[in-house]
């Protein structure tokens, strides 16, 4: 099977380039993030801490995720309710930011997505894909973007979402997940020793899902 990691930090467009790069490769697409941000919505729910490590640890026995692919479209089902909606809020972000930073919450989720990759060619984003979860993928890309810029995706979209938020407010939200993603103490988001790194602060969508592919195909040959 044929892997690739995109990894990078919070906004930087991972997901949306992704599901276009797998369905021109023919790759089923995962995003890891939507785990975490799962089991964040879990601990939420219960009303409890997601920045308390014994909280979230005392959810996980009840957590019951899988993935759906509907149309190539994935959908995540927590305990049998497809949360695909509820895990792209802005409070679901922080935490799985939060929950992400807990070994407990890793190891739970780590068997999941190897096995994915094992047994399909797949397109795998998230945080930490082509350093800890994917280290032999075929072609690892770590995608990134000023803080700013990032903001202002994330602006815009939650606009058209109906869900707007301040600018500012969300600026300061991504500086601090990228402080928390960056100097965790397990699997801190970095590019892998042999990424590729794509700076998309002045790159369309459309430009960088090309590169990607470009260089996949070279893998792929």
């Amino acid at each position: 099977m044929i892997n690739i990691a995109i990894d990078g930090p919070a906004g930087a467009g991972k997901s949306t380039a992704a599901k276009m790069i797998a369905k021109e490769l023919g790759f089923i697409y995962i995003d890891t993030g939507a785990l975490y941000r799962s089991i964040g919505i879990a601990v939420l729910r219960k009303g409890l801490k997601t920045d308390n490590a014994q909280d979230v640890i005392s959810v996980l026995p009840e957590v019951q995720l899988s993935l759906k692919f509907v149309d190539g479209e994935q959908r995540v089902i927590l305990c049998g309710e497809d949360v695909s909606r509820d895990i792209r809020l802005p409070e679901a972000s922080m935490a799985a930011s939060n929950v992400s930073a807990i070994p407990e919450v890793r190891s739970f989720l780590l068997d999941m997505q190897k096995k994915f990759a094992r047994e399909n060619n797949c397109l795998m984003d998230g945080r930490d894909i082509g350093t800890v979860i994917l280290p032999d993928a075929e072609l690892k890309i770590f995608l990134t973007a000023s803080a700013e810029v990032r903001a202002e995706r994330r602006y815009k979209e939650l606009i058209e979402k109906g869900t707007p938020k301040d600018y500012n407010e969300l600026l300061e939200e991504i500086k601090l997940r990228d402080y928390n993603d960056s100097n965790r103490a397990v699997a801190p988001l970095k590019p892998a020793d042999d990424a590729v790194i794509i700076d998309s602060s002045e790159m369309n969508l459309e430009e960088v899902v090309s590169k990607i592919v470009s260089l996949a195909k070279e893998v792929i040959k």
